[in-house]
C-alpha cells in the first residue's frame, strides 16, 4: 500500500485492469475528402477558411470513423436529429465495446456489479447503460455511474473512478466503457477556427475496460491523480445552444500543455511516491499532432518517442475520451513495460493521470 495526502486517490487493495476492448463505427472518411468535403461546405461563407485548410493536411490524421455517412453531415442538423443520432450510435458502440471486454475477460454481462458510462458528446436520460441493459443482459440490480464533462480526460478519469468503485468493493467486477460521438458536434453554422478545428480531428468511438481486484489482470492500479489549473475555464469544452454542442478550442492548448503539463505530473507523481524517471512508458491523448510534440517537449520524452499516440490518431482522429484508452490497447500489445503513466487534458482545463504496474 502507497500512502498518499487528500488529493491523490490511493488504489488499495490494487484493482486491476482484467480486459480492454475497443470499438468504432462503421463509416470510414479519408482525411483528404474531408478536407475537400469542409472546403465545398465552408470556403465560400468564411472568408479565413483557405487561411485555416493547412490543419486538414497538418493534422497527422489519415482517416476517421463516424456513425453517420459523410453525406449526413453536408446539412444543418438540428438538437433533436444529433440526439437521436447519438443515441441510435453510442448504444450501438456501447454494447459491441463491453460485449468484447467482457468476452475477453471471460465474463457474462450478467456477472458486472458496476457500471461506469462516460461520455461528453450528446445527453441521455436514461443513460446510455440503462439503454443498453436489455441488450447486453446485465442484472437489475447493478450499480450505474454515468459520467458527463470530463471530455477528452474522460478515459483516464474514467478509469480512476472504476478502480475506486472496485477497491471499495473487492471482488466486484466493475465495467468502464467510453463513448463518444465527437462528429455530431461539427457545425455548418459556426464560421469559426474552433469549429474548422474540430471538423478536421474529431471522430467517433468507444472503449471498455473490465476492472476488478479479484483476479490478476493485464495491469494493475498504483495511483491516480489530477491536476486543474485555475482560470482556464475557456480553453476547451462546450458551448450549449438551440443547435447543439459548439466546440470550445484555445490554439494555445499545444503552448500550455508545453509550458505547464510536466510540474503537473512530477507533483502527481510525487504524491505517488514516484517521479519522472520511474516511469517506463507515457499513455497519452493524442489530441493532435502539435499536442502530442507538446507533451513530448514538455515531458522530456524526445521527439517520436509517443508512435503509439500516433498511429491511434492517424487511424481514428481525436475521439476524446476512448482515444488514451486505443492508445493502451497498442502499447499494452507491445514488449511489456513495468510501469506505465497515462495523461489525458480535458476541460477544466484539467490533467487526469494513472499509474499502472505490471
Amino acid at each position: 500500500m502507497i500512502n498518499r495526502p487528500y488529493g491523490v486517490v490511493a488504489l488499495s487493495p490494487p484493482a486491476a485492469i482484467v480486459a480492454l476492448a475497443t470499438a468504432s463505427p462503421p463509416y470510414v472518411f479519408d482525411q483528404v475528402a474531408v478536407g475537400e468535403a469542409a472546403r465545398n461546405l465552408f470556403s465560400h461563407r468564411f472568408r479565413d477558411f483557405e487561411r485555416l485548410f493547412p490543419i486538414f493536411q497538418n493534422t497527422g490524421i489519415q482517416r476517421r470513423q463516424a456513425v453517420q455517412p459523410m453525406e449526413w453531415y453536408f446539412e444543418q442538423r438540428s438538437w433533436p436529429e444529433r440526439t437521436k443520432a447519438y443515441l441510435a450510435g453510442a448504444v450501438d458502440l456501447f454494447c459491441e465495446a463491453a460485449t468484447l471486454a467482457l468476452d475477453r475477460a471471460g465474463l457474462s454481462a450478467a456477472e458486472v456489479d458496476t457500471i461506469v458510462t462516460v461520455s461528453s458528446t450528446g445527453i441521455a436520460t436514461p443513460s446510455l447503460e440503462a439503454r443498453a441493459m436489455g441488450q447486453m443482459g446485465f442484472r437489475p440490480d447493478v450499480s450505474r455511474v454515468p459520467v458527463f464533462g470530463l471530455g477528452c480526460a474522460g478515459g483516464v478519469s474514467g478509469l480512476s473512478i472504476a478502480a475506486r468503485l472496485a477497491e471499495a468493493r473487492p471482488g466486484s467486477v466493475v465495467l468502464m466503457v467510453c463513448v463518444e460521438l465527437c462528429t455530431l458536434a461539427v457545425r455548418l453554422d459556426e464560421l469559426t477556427s474552433a469549429n474548422m478545428v474540430a471538423t478536421a480531428l474529431f471522430g467517433d468511438g468507444a472503449a471498455a475496460c473490465v476492472i476488478s481486484t479479484g483476479a490478476k489482470g493485464l495491469r494493475a492500479f498504483e495511483g491516480a491523480g489530477e491536476h486543474t489549473w485555475p482560470d482556464t475555464l475557456g480553453i476547451m469544452g462546450w458551448n450549449v445552444d438551440p443547435v447543439g454542442f459548439g466546440v470550445i478550442f484555445d490554439r494555445s492548448i499545444p503552448t500550455f500543455a508545453a509550458k505547464h503539463l510536466r510540474d503537473a505530473v512530477v507533483g502527481m507523481l510525487g504524491r505517488m511516491d514516484l517521479d519522472l524517471g520511474d516511469v517506463d512508458r507515457f499513455v497519452c491523448h493524442p489530441g493532435g499532432a502539435r499536442v502530442i510534440e507538446a507533451l513530448e517537449s514538455s515531458l522530456g520524452l524526445g521527439q517520436g518517442a509517443l508512435d503509439r499516440e500516433r498511429e491511434v490518431l492517424a487511424d481514428h482522429g481525436n475521439m476524446s475520451a476512448p482515444t488514451a484508452l486505443f492508445v493502451l490497447e497498442r502499447v499494452l500489445a507491445d514488449e511489456p513495460k513495468d510501469r506505465l503513466m497515462m495523461c489525458a487534458l480535458g476541460p477544466g482545463f484539467t490533467a487526469s493521470c494513472v499509474s499502472l504496474a505490471a
